[in-house]
């Protein structure tokens, strides 16, 4: 990190502007203070910011102060190339998400949650993210325009072996379920809570999802939810569950919630590929699941190529259908027939229609589940 590299603080509170202060000048940053929203957008249009942490309420008096929200909308408008955390003791899971998706914050945090540690963690990947918004040059207070910051985002998208998220409110269960995947050639992204996770999911495009159910711990306003068993509307994972399944991402949950009527959710209304028990897991069945899981996204992306009417083609080619009956079956000719099968095996990088009819009913197996 160089030292032009500079933080901003925006806190009421001495005590947490001191241990912010601390950590960020231990990283290497130059460190500016602010204990108002008035300060604060002084500090932004005076010189450029590589990061922001942002208490929610600045009115210590007022515990429904959310001041905070307007430093991050002025960040957007003042210092786009900055990333924004948004740290607070009032934290709902309905706060972090309309942070996250409507003022840009790069996450939310919990004080009563705060891990030096961890935070550290957060500072290093959110100084690594490329801003929506364009890139500040460092000392030049100038944007790059979107279109470069874009082009280079999927650039860095190209290079990546295959990127995974990684949802665990659990430290030993993260750091197993990291090893595994990182052994297996994955670029993780391991989140503590929903928050973050929506975050990362916004920003970045993944291969695979690896989701815990139970967050309860990473998301609970009220302190004294965390001795309580998790009821059903406690389990956050399913919102993330809802996310991936709208990005088509492949999600294997590992759960310590094993009820019957939990999995068969998971299954029916959420579309996950694979439910592991924590209590059961094996370490070669949760390879193999990720590795199955993969399989299935190519078969699905390479089907993607293919027109409507060649789609029609291989699934009654799949159900055993000659040349003639497909063609009586779609009201076209023999010839009109060939000329999509030669299309779809040049498309899907096969030669016989042995290979095509596997495809067509891998991909059959996966839409069912």
């Amino acid at each position: 990190m160089t030292s032009a590299a500079r933080a901003l603080i925006v806190e009421d509170d001495r005590s947490w502007q001191q241990l912010l202060s601390e950590i960020l000048t231990d990283a290497g940053m130059t460190v500016d203070v602010a204990d108002s929203v008035e300060t604060a957008v002084a500090c932004l249009r005076e010189t450029p910011h590589r990061l922001a942490v942002v208490d929610l309420s600045l009115v210590s008096a007022d515990h429904h102060d959310q001041s905070g929200l307007r430093v991050l909308d002025a960040v957007r408008l003042h210092d786009p190339g900055c990333a924004t955390m948004l740290l607070t003791g009032f934290a709902t899971v309905e706060l972090a998400v309309n942070a996250l998706t409507e003022h840009g914050a790069f996450t939310c945090l919990r004080k009563e949650a705060f891990h030096r540690a961890e935070f550290r963690e957060l500072v290093s990947r959110a100084l690594a993210s490329i801003p929506p918004q364009g890139i500040v040059v460092p000392g030049s207070g100038k944007a790059i325009p979107d279109d470069l910051s874009k082009a280079g985002a999927a650039a860095k998208e190209e290079t990546l072996p295959g990127l995974a998220l990684v949802v665990e409110d659990d430290a030993g269960w993260r750091s197993i379920l990291y090893e595994l995947l990182t052994d297996a050639g994955y670029q993780v992204r391991p989140c503590v809570s929903l928050g973050e996770a929506l975050g990362c999911l916004r920003r970045e495009k993944y291969v695979l999802a690896v989701i815990d159910l139970s967050l309860v711990r990473s998301t609970a306003s009220d302190a004294s939810l965390w001795s309580k068993a998790p009821s059903a509307q406690d389990l956050e994972g399913y919102r993330l569950l809802v996310s991936t399944r709208a990005a088509g991402i492949p999600t294997i949950v590992v759960s310590g919630i094993a009820t019957p009527a939990e999995i068969e959710r998971a299954y029916a209304e959420h579309g996950i590929f694979a439910y592991l028990e924590k209590q059961a897991f094996d370490r070669n069945v949760f390879l193999r699941t990720v590795s199955e899981a993969q399989a299935a996204r190519r078969i699905g992306s390479e089907l993607d190529a293919l027109t409507e009417r060649e789609r029609e083609v291989l699934n009654l080619l799949a159900q055993g259908m000659t040349n003639r009956e497909i063609a009586e079956a779609l009201v076209i000719t023999t010839n009109t027939v060939k000329r999509h099968l030669k299309a779809i095996f040049e498309k899907l990088e096969i030669h016989t229609r042995s290979a095509a009819a596997a495809k067509a009913i891998s991909a059959s197996a996966t839409d069912t589940d």
